[in-house]
């Protein structure tokens, strides 16, 4: 048994994706059109992955006050400097964990406001 997809909550399903694609190197695994309007279903593969991100649709754009979801990195460190030098907000440097000292986290805003935390375990 595995997780198919993770629902992220997102405002704008393109700016979205270009921010996953080109910020964080996933791929659009589906982009197709949804129900009335024009809402699609896109799902993001993660690198190595067997479960996907897929966009749901998100009510406002007021920011995430709790991690919305939690990624797991090779390397924090280079993964944050990617972030921050492609423009995302970085909330929290790289540093130990409080809930396991093997455990080094760091936290950043997507495009949609969402808080995402990214481990290094």
């Amino acid at each position: 048994m595995f997780v198919k997809f993770a629902e992220l909550p997102v405002f704008d399903q393109d700016r979205a994706i270009a921010f996953y694609t080109e910020k964080l190197s996933l791929t659009v695994a589906a982009d197709v059109p949804y129900g009335l309007g024009d809402w699609r279903w896109v799902e993001l593969a993660l690198p190595g992955a067997r479960t996907h991100l897929h966009f749901i649709r998100r009510p406002d754009e007021k920011p995430s006050d709790l991690p919305i979801l939690v990624l797991v990195a090779e390397d924090l460190e280079a993964t944050v400097e990617r972030l921050r030098s492609n423009g995302a907000e970085i909330i929290t440097e790289p540093q130990t964990a409080p809930w396991d000292r093997d455990t080094l986290y760091a936290e950043f805003r997507d495009s949609e406001g969402n808080r995402i935390v990214v481990n290094q375990e």
